[in-house]
């Protein structure tokens, strides 16, 4: 595939194809499935989960009763610096606004302005993570901690240099502008993992910004950290969230008309934030920076990726490109080759599950883009409510769309593209290298994508023509995403249904449609019910199936709104009950069918269904 065949942003979705045109024909390499499986351990995607995985109830019970297994206070932490340790620090440690030269990071502490800082809401299960006894956050000492206010024992604070392509453009130096990293945690499985205080103060990388964080984008990516993580998809997670008792001056819309809202700080968790940008930067230096590409590329590979480094020939990791020449990349000859086809891998499985639940992140910039293939940075983010293709939630996308929905795989593709040219430039990989991770990244997407699709409507099998004639159905009527592939599961596998009750089950979601368009649907749902009657599957073993992928509840902006109000006021408690909630999005949940409705007609203001970069 190579960079001949990627296009320009401006590619929107066509009812001809379900995906952008730059990932339609499926790659000429002749990988063979189980020499792929050897090297790339990852995740199954989210539509190969069953039943059991969503079993939440029985999840949570085992959670509380191993609680007591290793639990530890925030005192008995096992600290580890690896970053700080192996790889080159700035030699300053001020937070001057400066260009830091031959250097990954700076240290520098929180010094976000605090008074009486309260806690929001906690997670379990990332404490669970950390092996941190939840009686931790019972400690009035705790929103110290976690504000910056009071340093924690053993914690060594940086901030991270790194730059990036925003909006298609190379904007050099970025760097952690109001992100503090406070070190590593090491639990009891050896697991590592790096803790994040966000809103922190500013950093030597905050620009003319003030480094700080507001509560109403904080409560959006504390939520939505978790309830990606409940769906099945890579994410950073989240800790906890804290107000500082400051207010901060924001001006949401760019618009002149600043105002002032109330501070907070999330904690994010992750087992690396380092970007695609940690690489460019460096490699954007020229000869003199090179060689740190090289440097925090060894890092990587051994800290996040050690099954590469202990490969070995017996692997046969040996691909043909597909190319006239019959040329071969040898994975195991090049550990560098390895790592970035493993990153371009992850990032595509990525992309596939945010289409597949119905995600935008809205600020695909190559210093959004994490190394392991997580979800990171939650900003302007949204679920699709009506399905448009074309939706960005994005105010400052608005103009050309490139991070619409419709082109979050293409977008991945050009960032892949950005990687690979870093480690060309920094030669730890060849052109036959980057373009075959290119070509493995287009293969990755469309299998998985596939494979999504087909559980989601319960298929015996994939059908383009049948999903590319319900997502065209679905845009023409803005057919609401998620309930409509929820009610799906409602339909009887009976091709003796009378066409006139073929949409009864689906008259919750089809509103409004007039006589043309109801015989659109029946035409497609007689279609769509002979598919299903030849997989020899029964109706309920299908809706089980079914409803394990396709989740009731999702976080939609309206309802992340509706808790920042009432926590705007001092009243945390719709937080706590949407975390409660984004903790089981394909279960019923009795009593909570509120938070699966539509949203109100007040959610399509600007700054509900849409905000700004700095949001």
């Amino acid at each position: 595939m190579g960079r001949a065949l990627l296009l320009t942003h401006t590619h929107l979705f066509s009812p001809k194809s379900l995906f952008p045109l730059s990932l339609r024909h499926r790659p000429t390499a002749t990988a063979t499935a189980t020499a792929t499986k050897r090297i790339f351990h990852f995740c199954p995607p989210l539509a190969c989960r069953s039943m059991d995985d969503q079993s939440s109830i029985d999840s949570v019970t085992q959670r509380l009763s191993n609680h007591n297994l290793h639990r530890l206070s925030l005192q008995d932490l096992k600290w580890d610096h690896s970053f700080v340790r192996e790889l080159p620090a700035d030699p300053r440690s001020d937070s001057f606004p400066r260009e830091v030269l031959h250097a990954c990071y700076t240290k520098v502490s929180p010094s976000a302005p605090v008074e009486d800082p309260q806690l929001v809401a906690f997670s379990q299960p990332v404490a669970d993570l950390l092996d941190l006894d939840y009686k931790e956050f019972e400690r009035p000492d705790f929103p110290l901690f976690f504000s910056g206010a009071s340093p924690l024992v053993g914690a060594l604070p940086y901030a991270q240099c790194y730059g990036g392509h925003q909006f298609g453009m190379w904007a050099g130096q970025l760097g952690d502008g109001r992100a503090i990293t406070l070190g590593e945690i090491l639990n009891s499985k050896s697991e590592r993992w790096e803790l994040q205080l966000k809103g922190a103060g500013k950093t030597p990388y905050s620009r003319f910004a003030d480094g700080l964080a507001v509560l109403r984008s904080s409560v959006r990516e504390f939520l939505c950290s978790e309830a990606m993580h409940h769906l099945g998809i890579p994410t950073t997670r989240a800790l906890c969230l804290v107000t500082t008792g400051k207010l901060v001056t924001r001006d949401m819309f760019y618009d002149g008309n600043p105002k002032e809202e109330p501070g907070a700080i999330v904690c994010r968790v992750a087992q690396s934030f380092l970007r695609f940008g940690s690489y460019q930067i460096h490699a954007s230096r020229g000869e003199e920076d090179l060689g740190l590409v090289r440097v925090l590329a060894d890092y990587t590979i051994k800290h996040h990726f050690p099954h590469i480094e202990n490969m070995s020939k017996s692997e046969g990791l040996s691909f043909s490109t597909g190319d006239e020449d019959h040329s071969v990349v040898d994975l195991t000859s090049n550990k560098y080759a390895a790592w970035v086809v493993e990153v371009a891998e992850r990032t595509a499985s990525l992309i596939a599950r945010w289409q597949g639940v119905g995600f935008t992140h809205g600020v695909l910039n190559t210093d959004n883009m994490s190394i392991l293939g997580l979800t990171i940075d939650y900003g302007p983010f949204g679920f699709l409510d009506a399905f448009d293709p074309k939706f960005t939630p994005n105010t400052t996308d608005l103009p050309g769309r490139r991070y619409c929905f419709a082109n979050q795989p293409d977008i991945g593709l050009w960032n892949i593209a950005q990687f690979t040219t870093t480690l060309q430039a920094a030669h730890l990989i060849d052109e036959k290298e980057a373009n075959y991770a290119m070509e493995r990244y287009g293969t990755r997407f469309m299998d998985d994508y596939q494979v999504i699709m087909t559980k989601k409507l319960g298929l015996p099998k994939y059908n383009k023509q049948l999903i590319n004639k319900l997502l065209t159905n679905m845009a023409v009527d803005k057919v609401d995403y998620t309930n409509f592939f929820r009610t799906l599961s409602n339909i009887k596998a009976d091709t003796n249904i009378p066409d006139e009750e073929l949409l009864v089950p689906l008259k919750s979601v089809l509103l409004d449609i007039g006589k043309e368009r109801k015989e659109a649907w029946t035409s497609w749902l007689k279609t769509y019910i002979h598919e299903l009657s030849t997989s020899g599957i029964s109706d309920d073993e299908r809706k089980t199936s079914m409803d394990g992928v396709n989740p009731k509840y999702i976080l939609r902006n309206y309802l992340c709104q509706t808790a920042i109000d009432a926590a705007e006021t001092g009243d945390f408690g719709e937080v706590n009950r949407l975390l409660k909630l984004v903790e089981r999005p394909f279960d019923e949940q009795p009593g909570m069918e509120k938070y699966a409705r539509l949203p109100p007609a007040w959610a399509y203001r600007p700054g509900v269904c849409m905000l700004s970069c700095s949001s």
